[in-house]
């Protein structure tokens, strides 16, 4: 895609959707031997997601899991919309929009996996992690230099403040 075409998709975002595992985290599950489930999120992509808050561009988590490790990470994120369980993410996206009032022109959706085809090709715009599937890698608006759980999620943030000319920085006082 074109720099021109891909700044005019950004400058229309509103509202990022991101995948969790491959996306946020690295895709790794470790466990505890009393069967304790546990992900490894990036502190980088948080600051990301702060960043985007702090200029009026909504955040929301769109998973197939039900973990109640994504809804303490939303949690502390402060992430607006966290959608669990979805086993149909272009639907899921859909109703989010309305609920939020934005049509999908105004929402990038980040994502990793087969499963998340529908809801990358149905959203404004949509990246991917350095290290996705190869079938995502293909469709995506933008394949991101830094992995999933690695800086993807910060990337995204960075470009679509930048194409919208917004703070990339924190205040004196945050």
């Amino acid at each position: 895609m074109d720099v021109k075409t891909l700044n005019l998709k950004l400058s229309k975002i509103k509202m990022i959707v991101m995948d969790v595992d491959g996306t946020m985290t690295d895709g790794t599950v470790y466990y505890s031997k009393n069967g304790e489930e546990f992900k490894r999120f990036s502190i980088r992509d948080g600051m990301g997601i702060g960043l985007l808050r702090m200029n009026g561009i909504i955040s929301a988590i769109m998973t197939s899991e039900d973990s109640p490790i994504v809804t303490a990470r939303a949690n502390k994120l402060k992430i607006d919309h966290v959608v669990l369980g979805s086993r149909n993410k272009k639907k899921d996206l859909i109703e989010l929009g309305i609920k939020s009032g934005f049509n999908l022109e105004e929402i990038a959706f980040v994502g990793d996996d087969v499963n998340d085809i529908q809801a990358m090709q149905a959203a404004g715009f949509s990246a991917c992690p350095n290290n996705s599937v190869l079938h995502i890698k293909e469709i995506a608006d933008y394949l991101c230099t830094q992995n999933g759980g690695d800086g993807a999620v910060r990337e995204v943030a960075e470009l679509i403040l930048i194409s919208q000319n917004k703070q990339i920085t924190l205040p004196e006082s945050w």
